[in-house]
């Protein structure tokens, strides 16, 4: 177990510039969204009322939560998020589309800032802690995701000097395999923070 720490810990040190500014990108992403329902945005604000009435209609996890399945309603929110989360690394690769997809998801989690009534879930203690602590633990596992798959790129595509990955790459995608460890690594390391981000979204 320390070893695989001690792995996990490497690897976040190798792809810190990625994680830092990939996080970034999202904390700018949900700044905009929020500053924009606040202001009375009519675009951003009819997209967060289609996306939530969709999901209401739609979404096999918010039915098991209207249901009471809170438990069923959180594992099938992990699931998604683990599944965005891999398609946000494997995104990174190409270095501007990992960080579109950061300013992206951002901002849809700066426009639900605002409840049905369109008044901002910050008015009240529980509405802010919920709010903010739901979307911080939502945004460290999507940022060393987005941030491991972003690294894979500028290692593939970067001078050896400045990444610092030598030894074999893999043929055709020019990625180190010293990269791409690390990349699964911070994978595995991220997962169990998506299960803690739905448990308290659903059960909070």
């Amino acid at each position: 177990m320390p070893h695989t720490f001690e792995r996990i810990g490497r690897a976040i040190a190798h792809a810190r510039f990625s994680i830092v500014s990939v996080g970034i990108a999202y904390i700018v992403g949900l700044l905009f969204g929020a500053l924009m329902v606040h202001a009375g945005s009519g675009f951003a604000l009819r997209f967060r009322d289609r996306m939530v009435t969709d999901a209401q209609q739609t979404s096999p996890i918010l039915a098991q939560s209207q249901r009471g399945h809170r438990l069923a309603a959180a594992g099938l929110d992990a699931s998604g998020n683990a599944a965005a989360g891999f398609l946000s690394m494997l995104a990174g690769y190409g270095v501007p589309a990992g960080y579109w997809v950061a300013v992206s998801r951002g901002w849809v989690g700066g426009v639900v800032s605002v409840d049905g009534a369109h008044q901002s879930r910050l008015q009240t203690r529980y509405g802010a802690f919920y709010y903010i602590t739901v979307i911080l633990l939502q945004l460290i596992p999507y940022t060393l995701a987005g941030g491991a798959g972003v690294n894979l790129g500028i290692a593939a595509f970067g001078k050896t000097a400045w990444t610092g990955y030598e030894g074999t790459r893999v043929p055709w995608l020019r990625i180190p395999v010293e990269a791409l460890r690390d990349a699964g690594w911070i994978y595995l390391f991220a997962v169990p923070f998506f299960g803690i981000a739905s448990l308290v979204e659903f059960t909070l």
